[in-house]
């Protein structure tokens, strides 16, 4: 649709029905407009998998490995068949803008929303980000880069003022947003918090540099709940106010304009670009773009055409399955390999043992609103299992009981105790008790219960449990305001719990827990009931949970060492919680959680052929580093996790990853704010540039990343003399020097000495190379203009030498040439 068709249909509205358009119709969607045949569209979380509107477990969707493991690729073709693959999921959800990807930088390895960013590197975040977004909308879909901008933490993220110089924020923090335009993407989301005084969906940030010098036609559309006034908001960039049907807006922002404190046609743009990305995403009549319906879904170009749907075929053949594993392999980091103990020889193999609480039960997902309900889970013990039969038997023992809350009730351990099929019943009660609505679900914790909601004043969800052995048992249950807990009609919980919080993320996805431990019989069926009333503002979220309570500590670690000694090979899994790596709550320390350290010494001191697998979003600290004969980052896998990471480490796949953000001990940057300030004050210098600065080093660079062959870096070309404001094409020349196929991530950084302002130095271009044993190849790596300048009021390029540097990660750079910059 061409402009003058979007300003004739802005002109047939009046101005109150194209306020109504500029706020939600619900959580998740847009305003319909039959005057001018617009549908509404529909919204829906993505970073690493399409939920679709609302949260309903019996809604299964596609989980994907979380946007650090994707970055840890450095694959920009392989992030891009992502994309498509989550335009897809959307698609079979009738889903018209994804929310993704999220393009906030890994200032802080303490920042709790780590695993949903990619990089703490603005041009490694910029590349995959925009790969993805291609992948999107490729697909007739919309994505959406977020969060913009500096929303770079999660202390107090809805009011803290993110205090940062110009260079540093238009050099580094607006760089990926930068690259998304350029990428064209769709939607833009504007943040929480202000930047420099301004909350951002008053900031003069969204108009330039974002809308005026970039030249983005998109849509800004608010994070939920991010607007807080009428006038202000709308006089600045921000377009869409999300969630509705409430906000801000409405019939004051209608009053405004007629006051004159908003020009009318500062809302007729608001409009038009609403109504372009209507045409692009097929909401509106005549447009180019396919329609979000269920009936025409296609798999992603890297995926055979036949297989249709991403819900059809068997797990073992389907190409989306395929992608998901393949991505997992790709993705893995292997930290450490001793003596090239890995990979795995499994007809050398008779005994495994896999060992730690992460082993039988992972994290494929990081915590908060990105979760979606995977369809289908391969742990790393069910991965080996099946990698191994035939050839070695695979052992597990837990090794040490994870505290923190228990485990939600779901079909595996619950039944409903009105038609006896696995899982729980949910009612709705109207205030004097009565039922209004009942129904069948699959897990006990349960964000959005479903029905008419408006008429209820309570939820209630009863269970039957078979408790598999005596002892005591933690049953606990969670919600705002009253809160009721039975255990076969004995009141265990009674008490009011008051919202503490503005947080959407904890109001309607983390109720507080209250917990009580009760002691069971084996064999004898219990009947656990939890009531919470409805409140204002406290959202409709309840949880039930029931789980033995933790065994004791030293018998555990005993039971884990005396397998590892009995076994050729342990495998000890070991990670973060959702209490550790969540949105809404930064970490206060790197360290894993409860007594996982130990565990790893002790087995690794039992049998020295122990390799560690690390299951988390971000860094953590790994004081056993050196005693393990191996180490891999798995990250926050997806569903397809334990099979990935059994190709991994029995040689079917290489591991491919390298690190997207340096990993070490401490943080060298804060998440708290002062006062409501969070002072940027290491300006350009986060992540591996900060640590340049440092007298000691981190643990492992950005960038490392071992595979299972070995390199020589032998020779680089760059030109000796350059124009300012033009790309430059960079030659590495190396070779495999190993006995197995392999392939090598070629990375070049620029380093100004001269410059006491810049970094030490920074990435600047990366390519991959595959190569057979022996074989010598070249590396071409594209570095962009960008990479020379700085900012100054505008960009500016300094004339005298540059060095390029090329190698291995950050600090492994065995290359170097001299560049000289000059006008002349």
């Amino acid at each position: 649709m061409i402009p003058d068709d979007l300003d004739r249909l802005v002109d047939k509205l009046d101005l109150e029905s194209k306020v109504r358009l500029l706020t939600g119709a619900t959580v998740w969607r847009t305003p319909a407009e039959p005057a001018i045949g617009l549908e509404p569209m529909v919204t829906s979380d993505g970073p690493a998998g399409v939920r679709g509107e609302g949260w309903d477990e019996r809604r299964t969707s596609l989980s994907l490995p979380s946007a650090t493991a994707l970055a840890a690729t450095w694959d920009e073709s392989l992030a891009q068949s992502m994309g498509e693959l989550l335009a897809v999921e959307a698609r079979r959800k009738g889903v018209h803008v994804v929310l993704a990807p999220t393009l906030n930088l890994h200032r802080s390895p303490l920042a709790g929303r780590h695993f949903e960013c990619y990089s703490e590197d603005p041009l490694l975040t910029g590349r995959i980000g925009a790969a993805v977004i291609r992948g999107i909308q490729s697909r007739g879909v919309a994505a959406t880069a977020k969060h913009y901008v500096a929303n770079d933490s999660e202390t107090d993220r809805l009011t803290l003022d993110a205090r940062v110089d110009e260079r540093t924020l238009r050099e580094v923090y607006l760089a990926p947003f930068e690259a998304a335009v350029q990428a064209g993407v769709w939607v833009v989301m504007s943040a929480y918090n202000g930047v420099n005084g301004v909350t951002m969906s008053e900031n003069e940030l969204l108009a330039e540099p974002l809308k005026g010098e970039w030249g983005f036609d998109g849509v800004v559309v608010s994070d939920w709940g991010a607007v807080r006034s009428a006038a202000a908001s709308a006089r600045a960039a921000q377009d869409l106010v999300m969630p509705g049907p409430d906000g801000p807006w409405g019939e004051a922002l209608v009053a405004a304009v007629r006051a004159g404190e908003v020009p009318e046609p500062v809302i007729d743009d608001k409009v038009r670009r609403l109504l372009r990305l209507a045409t692009r995403v097929g909401a509106l009549p005549g447009s180019p773009a396919p329609s979000a319906s269920a009936g025409d879904l296609t798999t992603p170009s890297t995926l055979s055409p036949s297989a249709g749907s991403p819900t059809t075929g068997s797990v073992d053949d389907r190409p989306d399955r395929a992608l998901l594993r393949r991505t997992v392999a790709a993705s893995t980091v292997l930290l450490r390999n001793e003596g090239g103990f890995l990979p795995l020889v499994p007809a050398r193999l008779t005994r495994v043992a896999v060992i730690g609480p992460h082993a039988a039960r992972p994290r494929i997902q990081g915590g908060g609103s990105a979760g979606v309900y995977p369809e289908s889970l391969v742990t790393p013990l069910a991965g080996l299992r099946t990698a191994l039969n035939g050839h070695a038997e695979v052992h597990h023992a837990t090794g040490v009981a994870l505290g923190g809350l228990p485990a939600s009730l779901d079909v595996a351990n619950a039944r409903n105790p009105r038609t006896g099929e696995p899982g729980l019943l949910v009612r709705l009660l109207d205030a004097a008790g009565a039922e209004i609505h009942a129904e069948h679900r699959l897990t006990g914790r349960l964000p959005e219960p479903e029905g008419p909601i408006h008429r209820a004043a309570a939820v209630e969800v009863r269970a039957l449990v078979l408790p598999d052995h005596a002892g005591p048992w933690d049953v606990a249950a969670a919600g705002w305001g009253r809160l009721e807990l039975t255990v076969d009609g004995r009141v265990m919980i009674d008490e009011t719990v008051p919202r503490h919080t503005d947080d959407p993320a904890t109001v309607h996805l983390a109720p507080p827990y209250r917990t009580e431990r009760v002691t069971f019989e084996a064999g004898r069926q219990v009947e656990i009931v939890m009531r919470r009333e409805l409140v204002p503002g406290g959202g409709r979220a309840c949880v039930l949970a029931a789980a033995p309570a933790p065994a004791d500590a030293a018998a555990e670690l005993a039971a884990a060492v005396e397998l590892a000694g009995s076994c050729e090979v342990a495998v000890v899994v070991v990670g973060t919680t959702e209490q550790a790596e969540s949105e809404g709550v930064d970490r206060e320390t790197l360290a894993l959680p409860e007594g996982q350290d130990e565990l790893v010494r002790a087995v690794a001191a039992a049998n020295p052929a122990t390799v560690v697998v690390v299951n988390s979003g971000g860094p953590v600290a790994m004081p056993w580093r050196k005693e393990a004969a191996a180490v891999l980052v798995s990250w926050f896998p997806g569903e397809e996790g334990g099979n990935g990471l059994a190709d991994v480490l029995l040689g079917r796949a290489e591991p491919g990853g390298r690190l997207p953000t340096t990993w070490a001990d401490r943080a060298l940057a804060p998440t708290v704010p002062e006062q409501g300030v969070l002072e940027y004050a290491e300006g350009p210098h986060l992540g591996y540039r900060g640590w340049l600065r440092e007298q000691d080093s981190p643990a492992y660079w950005f960038g490392h990343g071992l595979g299972y062959t070995t390199w020589a870096y032998e020779g680089l070309w760059a030109p000796e003399r350059v124009a300012p404001d033009r790309p430059v094409r960079v030659r590495v020349t190396l070779r495999n020097t190993g006995r197995r196929a392999g392939r090598e991530v070629v990375q070049v950084y620029l380093a100004r000495p001269q410059d006491h302002e810049r970094p030490v130095r920074w990435l600047a271009g990366f390519a991959a190379v595959t190569a057979e044993p022996g074989e010598r190849v070249e590396a071409v790596v594209e570095v962009p203009a960008r990479a020379f300048q700085h900012w100054a009021g505008a960009w500016r390029t300094a004339e005298g030498e540059v060095s390029v540097l090329a190698g291995r990660s950050a600090a492994d750079l065995p290359l170097e040439a001299v560049i000289t910059v000059s006008y002349s």
